[in-house]
């Protein structure tokens, strides 16, 4: 693959598919391969086209859109009590929700 600024296009070859497919647990076809590597060339194509463009008057920026976070205040209010929200609860031990074990090896 290129550096950055040379002016030749990046070549993506089917090797390099083949270790971007290996990397990602993919198993691609040779066909399939030869056909990536073609697409992703012509991907790097458009992007070289676009590193031609002078973008040294453009300011930068973080969004398209002038946003800002609404936020409000943390205030702690009333919390519903452990009989309410145990209430719809599939399975309950005591006064906590009984979840599936998902770590194996753990200690119960």
């Amino acid at each position: 693959m290129s550096e950055a600024g040379n002016t030749q296009p990046s070549k993506v070859s089917v090797s390099e598919v083949e270790r971007i497919a290996e990397l990602s647990r993919l198993s691609p076809s040779a066909d399939e391969k030869v056909k990536l590597a073609s697409e992703m060339n012509r991907i790097l194509g458009h992007i070289e086209q676009l590193n031609e463009l002078d973008t040294s008057s453009i300011e930068p920026l973080h969004h398209v859109l002038d946003l800002s976070n609404v936020l409000r205040e943390d205030v702690q209010g009333e919390s519903l009590p452990i009989s309410e929200a145990l209430k719809n609860a599939p399975q309950r031990k005591g006064d906590y929700f009984l979840v599936p074990k998902v770590i194996k090896g753990a200690e119960e």
